[in-house]
Formats: C-alpha cells, sequence, structure tokens
C-alpha cells in the first residue's frame, strides 16, 4: 500500500478516517536520533503507528517501534499532541487518514537495527544531519519539539 502525506494543501483530499496512532523520538547514548525510512513513501520518519484494540497508546509506541525498528525501548516524556486537521495521510485503498498521534520521548534498551515490511532502512541520525534527509514536515516538527526539550508538551 502507498502513502501520501499532505499538509496544509488546498488540494488534499478530505479526511475519511481518524485512527488513534502513537510515535516515538528515540535516541541512543549519543543523542542520535532513531529514524526509518518508510516503505509506503520514502520518506524518513520516527517510528510510530496506529492503535490496536487492547493496547494502551503507551505500548503502541514501544511496540511500533520494535516492529519497524528492531529496538527494544523504554519511554520518557510526552513529546506532544498531534492532532492537526490539515495533516492528512491518503493510502493508495481510498482511506484519507487526518493526524491524531500521540508522540513520546524514547531510549534505546534493547534490540538491533531490523528492516520490516514497513521500513526500506533504520539507521541513528545525529540531529545535525536530519536537515540532509526527506522527512515531512510534521515529522520535523516532532522531533524539533523533543530536541526543544519542552517543559510542557505540544498540543495541537
Amino acid at each position: 500500500m502507498t502513502r501520501i502525506d499532505y499538509y496544509d494543501d488546498p488540494d488534499a483530499p478530505a479526511a475519511n478516517s481518524l485512527v488513534p496512532a502513537a510515535s516515538a523520538v528515540v535516541v541512543n547514548g549519543d543523542g542520535s536520533i532513531l529514524m526509518q525510512r518508510r516503505s509506503d513513501s520514502g520518506f524518513w520518519s520516527i517510528p510510530g503507528g496506529k492503535m490496536e484494540p487492547g493496547e494502551s497508546i503507551r505500548d503502541t509506541a514501544v511496540r511500533e517501534t520494535r516492529e519497524e525498528t528492531g529496538y527494544e525501548i523504554e519511554l520518557g516524556r510526552l513529546v506532544g499532541i498531534y492532532c492537526d486537521p490539515n495533516h492528512r495521510a491518503a493510502y493508495s485503498d481510498g482511506e484519507v487518514r487526518q493526524e491524531f498521534s500521540v508522540c513520546f520521548a524514547g531510549k534505546v534498551i534493547g534490540g538491533s537495527a531490523q528492516t520490516s515490511d514497513e521500513s526500506l532502512e533504520v539507521a541513528f541520525v545525529a540531529p545535525s544531519e536530519l536537515a540532509d534527509l526527506d522527512i515531512h514536515g510534521p515529522i520535523r516538527l516532532r522531533i524539533k519539539h523533543f530536541l526543544e526539550d519542552r517543559p510542557q508538551p505540544f498540543i495541537s
């Protein structure tokens, strides 16, 4: 399935779905950020995805990180809640999802880099090198908020 992200695009299709999701900005010991290149869009992103029945939102962030990158993580602070109706993702099956994602800070506690059917590449990237990657704007915003180490989580 392919995915096209739209942000502040007046020509974006109307949303027909709203799905709870979680993501994590995960760092290793030297402060590099865990990134994955998505198989559905080709963009680099932090790990994350939709919540499954029976899960907590924290469990979602941990599971999605493990599935997409191979790493086990421990979650820390809440980075933010992102629910901007101007960010939509259109999937090849006709679903157009409005963003609703809870983003946490995390650190690696185990595992090793592994790709999946959702990730083409997995790498730790120094914050100073993120500008060189093809990252969608809303994901850059999450990373920016994480790096700012805000006293309160961002809520859109």
